[in-house]
């Protein structure tokens, strides 16, 4: 492990010295992820990506890197179809999430690495770094932080930043 490693721990993630608290999936943490289980996957991951709200928070606030989430923008979650864990932009006609919520929780998102480029079908997808609805509130199988605590995340976690979930935590 490095000091740019995310390493999540029982109080929180360790990441650049710091300890951030952290919110994880409903059901825990699992090595045998499944499409809609509640849980985070264990295992080393990797920051693919860095997405935002454009009309919520500014471009000079993140790396140059980071892209605009489109009106249009979706992650297929929809097991058997060939996007299946990936981007992509409505319209759809499959099951997608959608990236622009009414709600901060997809203003800054950090895409890892899960079941991705080649995802397996039934394996899992939208495994996000992202903010939490409140502290402790579990997510659907992500990693979420306040905001404040995001945009350090998100400032300082460049794409190929490994994301350690241990088995056992």
């Amino acid at each position: 492990m490095t000091p740019a490693d995310i390493v999540v721990t029982p109080s929180g993630i360790r990441f650049m010295g710091r300890t951030l608290p952290c919110s994880l999936g409903r059901t825990g943490v699992t090595d045998n992820k499944r499409e809609g289980d509640g849980a985070t996957p264990s295992g080393i991951h990797h920051v693919i990506g860095l997405l935002y709200r454009a009309d919520r928070v500014s471009a000079n606030a993140l790396p140059a890197w980071a892209r605009p989430i489109g009106l249009e923008d979706r992650w297929c979650d929809a097991s058997g179809h060939p996007d299946y864990n990936h981007l992509t932009r409505r319209p759809f006609g499959k099951s997608a999430e959608r990236l622009r919520r009414a709600d901060p929780l997809y203003d800054i998102i950090l895409p890892l690495d899960w079941n991705w480029p080649d995802a397996v079908p039934g394996k899992g997808s939208a495994i996000f770094i992202h903010q939490w609805r409140r502290p402790g509130y579990p997510t659907a199988g992500c990693l979420a932080f306040a905001r404040s605590d995001l945009f350090f995340v998100a400032r300082n976690a460049a794409p190929g930043t490994r994301v350690i979930v241990p088995t056992h935590i």
